[in-house]
């Protein structure tokens, strides 16, 4: 079986050593040349046309974040962005996420780390998981707008589902919870910079993420949207109207207490490999007795969210779901389990997801 060829860059010599020698354990990856800069990397590109790039993103002359525009316009390849744990490293690879990159992976350490060795699964599968992704999402241009866009809205997946029935019974309140991976980032911008200020319920949300990039995610969404966006806190109040993401490295829980609905945010260590997870938020949300949710399961790996929607329907039979469509899915994986369920109410392409909130609210 022929490897998918790999261009590795890196500024630093040991870095692309150590990144070359992990990638090339798989059996389906080969690292067919390395460099050093973003301007060797677009040469390197031309040339030997690899199948994936892992991309440093702090690099002299020409830094990560330009390579990969110049990439993403002129040789659309997948991306896998390595980054250091400082905050610049963190903007700076939310907002490469955010133009295209298919993931990211944190090194451990610092630019130069004997570290590494740590994260070599990690490193292997998401450069193998980044070769099988519909990256070229990020490249398409929308084509439907306006009342042609409403007639594509999908409502198969549940056909006894009136489109216009209304998710809550009477005397709760809404609130919106979403799930989202790799790919998460660019689809989550999709969803909340088109909410409008007035948008009449809270919304919380679980980006698979490590800790340090959270709340550059958080950030990047809260500069860019019309509501406000902040990285959650335990014990914070969640009012109508905010968006709340969760803390890399922590589980981030919904309590009731009187009329008002509060923030947990604890490390009770990873649920099925994910921290935070996607199934805790939408199991805590389920128990909830003044609160039901529209709940959205976005582009990413595996099927963290699955069991939550399965708890959700059965506390509040109401509860309506919502999964992005395989079509504008970077990573089709979590979505595709999420309907597995048969629980999902509306599959929905990425720009229509929006819209849809607004009327469920």
């Amino acid at each position: 079986m022929k490897k998918h060829s790999v261009l590795v860059v890196d500024d630093s010599a040991f870095m692309r050593k150590m990144i070359s020698d992990i990638i090339n354990q798989s059996r389906n990856l080969e690292v067919v040349s390395t460099a050093r800069n973003g301007q060797d990397a677009i040469n390197k590109i031309e040339q030997l046309k690899p199948n994936v790039i892992t991309l440093d993103v702090e690099m002299p002359l020409m830094d990560g974040i330009e390579t990969l525009q110049h990439i993403m316009e002129h040789m659309p390849t997948p991306v896998v962005m390595l980054s250091s744990l400082t905050k610049t490293g963190a903007d700076k690879t939310i907002e490469a996420v955010s133009l295209g990159a298919v993931d990211f992976i944190a090194k451990p350490s610092g630019s130069i780390s004997l570290n590494i060795r740590e994260i070599e699964k990690e490193i292997i599968t998401k450069v193998e998981q980044a070769v099988q992704s519909n990256f070229t999402v990020h490249t398409q241009k929308k084509n439907v707008e306006g009342n042609e866009r409403e007639e594509r809205l999908d409502y198969s997946a549940s056909p006894g589902l009136s489109p216009m029935l209304s998710n809550r019974t009477k005397n709760t309140k809404p609130i919106v919870a979403i799930g989202s991976s790799t790919g998460g980032p660019r689809a989550l911008q999709e969803v909340i910079t088109n909410l409008p200020k007035t948008f009449h319920a809270p919304v919380v949300i679980v980006q698979h993420m490590p800790k340090g990039f959270t709340k550059s995610l958080a950030d990047r969404l809260n500069k860019l949207s019309e509501v406000d966006v902040k990285e959650v806190e335990d014990g914070d109040l969640i009012e109508s109207g905010k968006v709340y993401i969760a803390q890399g490295g922590k589980q981030f829980q919904l309590e009731e207490a009187g009329n008002k609905l509060f923030a947990k945010v604890r490390e009770d260590g990873p649920v099925n490999g994910h921290q935070p997870a996607v199934n805790v938020l939408f199991s805590s949300i389920a128990k909830l007795k003044n609160y039901q949710s529209i709940s959205v399961i976005l582009t990413g790996m595996g099927s963290d969210g699955s069991n939550g929607i399965e708890i959700l329907k059965q506390n509040h039979p109401r509860t309506v779901i919502i999964s992005q469509s395989k079509e504008t899915c970077v990573v089709y994986g979590m979505p595709q389990a999420a309907e597995k369920t048969s629980l999902v109410d509306y599959v929905l392409d990425i720009q229509d997801i929006s819209g849809m909130l607004q009327k469920k609210i």
